[in-house]
């Protein structure tokens, strides 16, 4: 395995656009930290986002891992790329020479995947941590560490979305007509949804329930229902939705159904680049 992912790392580390990409990447999700700088001091108005908290344990691990997989988009780059420069610079074919496998290859890519996603989800503990250190109204430790399955969910998030990349990446062979293709997806996923919405308008049980029902075994929609969004749980937006009649019974835990769906295509999009390598003439 270090084998396999320490020739991945070599070729990362002579492209220059790839550490680019990732410095990029690093850089927002610290960025996060800056969103405790917003303030708003107008006359008696008085509004400082930190102490709304969204930085109370153990709301951030709920907060920081979905804002940091907004940024997901700039690895995905660096993972495309990493397959196009394959093709481009015949180091596929060179490796295949040198006596490395097709599984090899395939897997030394998944290895890299798992090493994005893992580095990624570790960054954003670090930070979440610092910041709910500094502006946590809590300090036990019971609450600082609950609620971490938000963690292990944005890894599986990143690896799901990694590996989808990674076979685009083998399908189509260039990264430009790769990311084309994954938002081309994203429109043809919205596009079924907003199908299900106006086929299910008068179930009696549910619009929401039902279309859900069907669009969680997509991958990109499978992948979004592991974070789900987390403004409508902060106090302060309850407070307010609770003055004007509204109340918010949304179920924001990590749920094991919607993991294994993840796993599932993970599974499949390795599978997947591993059997169309394995058929292409090369």
């Amino acid at each position: 395995m270090l084998r396999l992912l320490n020739i991945e790392l070599h070729k990362l580390k002579y492209n220059r656009a790839s550490k680019v990409l990732s410095i990029i990447y690093f850089a927002l999700l610290t960025s996060i930290a800056l969103i405790a700088a917003i303030k708003f001091d107008i006359g008696p108005i008085k509004f400082h986002l930190a102490e709304q908290g969204i930085f109370n344990f153990p709301y951030i691990w709920h907060f920081n891992t979905y804002i940091a997989a907004i940024f997901k988009f700039f690895l995905l780059l660096v993972i495309v790329s990493m397959m196009a420069n394959e093709y481009s610079y015949k180091t596929l074919k060179q490796n295949l020479i040198d006596g490395l496998s097709k599984k090899e290859f395939v897997l030394s890519k998944f290895y890299t995947v798992i090493a994005f996603a893992f580095i990624s989800t570790v960054f954003v503990f670090i930070v979440s941590l610092i910041l709910g250190a500094i502006y946590s109204d809590f300090n036990e430790m019971s609450i600082i560490f609950s609620d971490l399955g938000y963690l292990f969910a944005f890894f599986i998030k990143l690896l799901g979305f990694f590996s989808f990349g990674l076979f685009l990446g083998i399908l189509i062979k260039r990264s430009a007509f790769a990311v084309a293709a994954m938002i081309v997806w994203l429109i043809v996923e919205s596009l079924i949804k907003g199908y299900l919405y106006w086929t299910f308008r008068d179930v009696k049980t549910g619009t929401d329930e039902a279309v859900n029902s069907v669009m969680q075994f997509f991958p990109l929609e499978s992948m979004a229902n592991l974070i789900k969004e987390p403004f409508t749980r902060l106090g302060a937006v309850k407070s307010v939705a609770s003055q004007i009649g509204e109340n918010f019974t949304k179920d924001y835990s990590v749920s094991l159904f919607n993991i294994i769906i993840v796993l599932i295509w993970t599974a499949i999009f390795i599978y997947s680049s591993y059997a169309l390598l394995k058929k292409r003439d090369l």
